[in-house]
């Protein structure tokens, strides 16, 4: 029998076997985790509250059964009579691990509080929202004519604004006629209406001219993270943005990881929804208090998301998502109530979700197409909205729109990379090699110095240096092959074939050591399964570009748009190197930010806007990479670094690559963008 257990923590991705006996918060100490606590393990604190899996978990090959971890203690029991634990929760510094399990570090019990990196940008939009504010004098009641006091303050609205049909839902029925008789007549309302001509609702009547202003919320809702923006419906002004992790990431980092989890485990499907619906009301909560706003007082919301997102948050089973032929169950935009979705937002509130492109290519990718308009470009753009689950798109305004998704996984964002970590304090995300002494400078989140300059260890000693993000791992490995210390196949070096110590046996192969261990005896290391976890994620992003050029026609773009906040972060020239995207001029390789949030912000300002799209969508064409012959073909050649057979002469043009091979078993290293000979 084993005397020892496997424990892998989300969203990190880290694992590892542990003594069975021990407890979560010691075993998230030996790997290395970022698990809080300030009492010193005696359950006073609550810092190192986890959540623990159940059920089966295909992406990593497990089953988790009841009794994985000890059951409650009498330490537990009186912290959650006095101060309350969340269903689900356990205290990591109490719980044992007694046989294999997944346990979920949520955002608040992270020391380095995840920097969700979704920041609205700036836009013009013109303002046409679904809500408005409309003053109305409404004739008083008369006994001659007989009628009750909503149907006269319809006709008011039809006479005074042109809104035929408008009606009141029922809470405002409950209270409209003390609203009317304290305003003498003389109200505003706030009224919904989706499009011209379309019937009017009334969400909500004051007395008099009010003066206060309506809200809307837009969010993006991605497999990793929700990132929201709250704005002033009259005027367009962003009031408070706020992100959080999405919750479902301990079902599985990745999509199909959940997909999985919904079929393999009875009620997997509800248990994620409730999930990711409270991460929402938390958003919601977060969002309101910066504001200072009540939560209840928001009027709209856009949300979009990719197919599985969406369908898990409208509480619809993602079956058959998960095989061919990925079917939606429906592709058009929805429209809901707030009240059906259990959000915490005003009970009439509409929640707007735009329409998804295909089975794998959802509302998000939408967003990013009414942001980007790629059907209005003059020149030939790819548009890539790079994330757990990457959305590209491919066209101008004379050859239309192609569409396709590709599966990259969570490696971009530091997931499954043993140094990896999510963007927050403390994080590396740039780097620099010296091709020459092979030594690496680096900066961290929430410094602005370079490791080798003066006073870096001081400005990094409340943080220290706890990892990589995913701008750093790509960084990383692309000066890694700049430098030499990485071949065209993706092998690390040995010592003397790099020419530097930091490159060590690491088992069977070779690792290159970025920062020596300090004095809580953990250092910083890129090891040969890291290269492979990226070059396996840059490859799918890469294949599924190059399978829209085929079908295009066209070897070459003309422009390279990097969506998502992620992609904000990406330097092109690193991006190239390794292969991610389309050899381009570097000029012409730019950053959209949060592209879907941004046309999310667009839906919810613009009505006309979600016509548009609804529109648009119709019209692009879709490319379903799982059954495409060719992706498989591209993928194995995007595999090396850059790439095994396209030459990248425009990025030769920039950068010279070592001419090494590391592989001992024969195969040549490239000189140009990474060719190696093919076997015949």
């Amino acid at each position: 029998m084993a005397d020892d257990a496997l424990v892998i923590f989300t969203p990190s991705g880290k694992r590892g076997r542990v003594a069975l006996g021990t407890p979560v918060l010691t075993a998230a100490r030996q790997l290395g985790v970022d698990l809080d606590s300030v009492c010193g393990g005696r359950g006073i604190c609550s810092k190192c509250q986890v959540s623990p899996g159940l059920g089966e978990f295909p992406k990593h090959g497990l089953t988790v059964a009841e009794g994985a971890l000890s059951g409650r203690n009498a330490v537990e029991d009186r912290y959650d009579r006095v101060r309350g634990l969340q269903p689900g929760r356990r205290l990591g510094c109490q719980a044992q691990i007694l046989g294999d399990v997944v346990i979920d570090v949520p955002p608040e019990s992270q020391v380095h509080k995840q920097v969700v990196r979704k920041r609205a940008e700036a836009r013009e939009i013109v303002m046409s929202p679904a809500v408005r504010l409309l003053y109305v004098e409404v004739q008083e009641p008369d006994m001659h004519e007989p009628s009750g006091d909503a149907e006269r303050l319809a006709q008011a609205l039809e006479t005074q604004w042109g809104l035929k049909g408008a009606r009141c839902g029922f809470a405002v029925l409950q209270g409209l006629q003390p609203i009317l008789r304290k305003g003498g007549w003389k109200v505003t309302c706030a009224v919904h209406q989706v499009a011209e001509g379309s019937e009017p609702r009334i969400l909500q009547v004051w007395p008099g001219f009010h003066e206060g202003r309506v809200t809307g919320l837009a969010v993006d809702l991605g497999s990793t993270t929700i990132a929201g923006h709250l704005c002033d419906l009259a005027s367009g002004e962003v009031l408070a943005s706020s992100g959080l992790m999405n919750p479902q990431i301990r079902f599985g980092e990745d999509l199909m990881s959940r997909v999985s989890y919904s079929m393999m485990n009875p009620g997997g499907a509800a248990e994620m929804t409730r999930a990711v619906r409270e991460g929402m009301n938390r958003l919601i909560a977060e969002i309101a208090a910066e504001a200072g706003e009540d939560p209840r007082d928001i009027l709209d919301a856009v949300v979009v998301c990719n197919p599985v997102m969406h369908h898990l948050f409208l509480g619809i089973d993602p079956f058959e998502l998960g095989q061919a032929p990925f079917a939606l169950a429906t592709s058009d935009a929805v429209n809901v109530r707030a009240r059906d979705l259990d959000l915490t937002l005003h009970p009439a509130a509409s929640v707007y979700l735009l329409p998804c492109i295909a089975g794998h290519v959802g509302a998000d990718a939408a967003a990013v197409t009414l942001s980007e308009a790629p059907e209005k470009s003059a020149d030939l753009v790819l548009v890539v909205d790079v994330g757990t689950n990457a959305e590209i798109q491919l066209g101008d305004r004379t050859g239309g729109v192609l569409a396709c998704s590709s599966p990259t996984g969570p490696a971009f964002e530091g997931a499954q990379i043993s140094a990896g970590q999510r963007a927050a304090p403390g994080a590396i995300e740039r780097v620099e090699i010296d091709p020459v002494t092979k030594d690496p400078r680096y900066k961290v989140i929430g410094c602005d110095l370079w490791s080798d300059e003066d006073g870096f260890e001081a400005a990094v000693a409340e943080t220290g240096v706890t990892g990589i993000c995913g701008s750093g791992i790509i960084e990383m490995v692309a000066e890694m092959r700049m430098a030499g210390i990485l071949d065209a196949s993706g092998l690390i070096g040995s010592p003397e074939q790099t020419g530097t110590e930091r490159c060590f046996l690491d088992g069977r192969t070779y690792s290159y050591r970025v920062r020596e261990a300090g004095e809580d005896g953990r250092g910083i290391t890129v090891t040969n399964r890291d290269i492979r976890e990226i070059q396996m994620a840059k490859a799918a992003l890469y294949s599924g570009a190059r399978l829209l050029m085929d079908k295009r026609g066209t070897d070459t773009v003309d422009r390279v748009v990097l969506a998502g906040a992620f992609g904000a972060h990406i330097s092109p020239k690193h991006a190239m190197v390794l292969g991610m995207i389309p050899d381009c001029a570097l000029d012409k390789v730019v950053s959209a930010g949060n592209a879907a949030g941004t046309g999310a912000r667009i839906a919810l300002l613009n009505r006309e806007a979600r016509a548009e799209i609804e529109a648009t969508v119709r019209e692009i064409r879709k490319v379903e990479t799982a059954v495409e012959p060719r992706f498989q073909e591209h993928f194995v050649n995007a595999s090396a670094i850059p790439n095994a057979v396209e030459p990248f002469p425009i990025l030769g043009t920039v950068v010279t690559l070592p001419d090494v091979s590391f592989n001992t078993g024969g195969e040549s290293g490239s000189g140009e963008g990474g060719r190696r000979r093919r076997r015949r």
